[in-house]
Parts: C-alpha cells; structure tokens; sequence
C-alpha cells in the first residue's frame, strides 16, 4: 500500500477499456492507482492485474455523480496522501445515438449529469491535490463531437473539452498541468454501441493506447 510522498495516480472510470489498461500501465511504473468506478467485480478483476504486474492499488467503488462521496474521497485523499501527482479521467457517459430533434429528456439529464456536472465538480475537488504536488491532470478527447447522430454525447464531450481548456489556460502559470489525450479508436465497449458490427480486429488496443498516454504523462 501506498505511503505518503509515494506517487499516485487517480483514475476514474478504471473499471473498463481504456481506464482499465491505463490502470495497469501506471500501476507498472511504481506507481500507486486509485481505481474508481461503479462497479466492484470489475475493479477486483484490474486489482488482480494490477497485482499480477506487481503493481499496487486501492479500490474505490463510487458514482462520481455523488457529490458528498467524491468530496469524501479527496479529502480521504489529502488525509492519507497529502496530493496526487496524476488525474486520469475516464469515465464517461455514452448516450444512444439518436437525431438531434429526439433526445429523450432522460438521455439529456443523465449525460448532462454525469459528463459534464460532475466533471466539474472533480476539478473543483482534485485541484487542490494536484496542486499540491504539481502534478498533472489528463482528460480524453474524442472525434465523434459534432457528428450526426452524436448529439448527446458530442455535445457534452464538446463541452467537456472547454472546460479543461479554459482550466489549463488558467493553470498555465500556477499549476497543475491540464492536457488532452486523443486515443485511436479501440474495441471499447462504448465504440461497440456507437458502431455495431465494426470490424474489431482492425482497431487499436486499449493497452497501446494507454502506453501512448502513459509516455505523454513521462
């Protein structure tokens, strides 16, 4: 386990594609990961390759849309740790693919909710951990916004990306470090909803993607 001043990463959405082979590949580099998704059976499953890379992480089952358990986690963070060197964000929201004139009212708030809302309240939380050890926090980019059918998601990715441009611009003198990540496309299983029947063979894997990022992070 982790001590203070070690380094450490956080992750969120750690549970599957690329988080989860991000996970992995920080945790080679001696560095402590705190996983953070929804779901625990998929978390143990990356704890047990974590592990078997001779790795180290703590688990931490959670919605970031709950706003009381992400203020918990960070302060538990700066209790334990005092910062963290990298944010990793992951997690995301992929809402069906419909006509900009039908997006069901649900589709809207729940991507709105989770893609965008507690985006940032992440960055209002982390902020000061990062900060505190000038680390870096590194978010994904992603083509599909703007394109038919991709109204939803899109748009909140869209938005998504201005505000971690507007908060890298802000943090360009004082800290942390904000960039963007654009991965190739993988066999996720948030591109198998977008593109069904997609030859899969032909895509990139996760994992090399996540050793791209993580030379970009070095």
């Amino acid at each position: 386990m982790a001590e203070q001043g070690d380094n450490l990463a956080l992750i969120t959405g750690a549970s599957r594609g690329l988080g989860a082979a991000l996970a992995v590949e920080i945790a080679k580099k001696d560095i402590h990961v705190i996983a953070v998704a929804r779901t625990v059976g998929a978390l143990e499953e990356i704890d047990d390759l974590i592990q078997a890379a001779g790795g180290t992480a703590t688990l931490v089952p959670m919605d970031i849309t709950d706003e009381e358990a992400q203020k918990r986690l960070c302060i538990s963070i700066h209790e334990r740790w005092g910062g963290l060197d990298i944010w990793a964000h992951c997690a995301i929201h992929a809402a069906p693919l419909a006509p900009a004139s039908h997006i069901a009212d649900s589709d809207w708030q729940k991507t709105i909710t989770q893609n965008i809302t507690a985006t940032g309240r992440l960055i209002t939380n982390i902020e000061p951990l990062l900060t505190a050890r000038k680390g870096t926090a590194v978010h994904m980019i992603d083509k599909n916004a703007g394109q038919k059918f991709f109204g939803a998601y899109g748009t909140s990715k869209a938005a998504q990306d201005a505000l971690f441009s507007s908060w890298a611009k802000e943090s360009e003198s004082t800290g942390p470090r904000i960039i963007g990540f654009t991965p190739e496309p993988m066999p996720t299983a948030t591109r198998a909803r977008f593109y069904p029947g997609e030859d899969r063979a032909a895509l990139n894997s996760c994992e090399s993607q996540a050793q791209r990022l993580v030379g970009l992070l070095a």
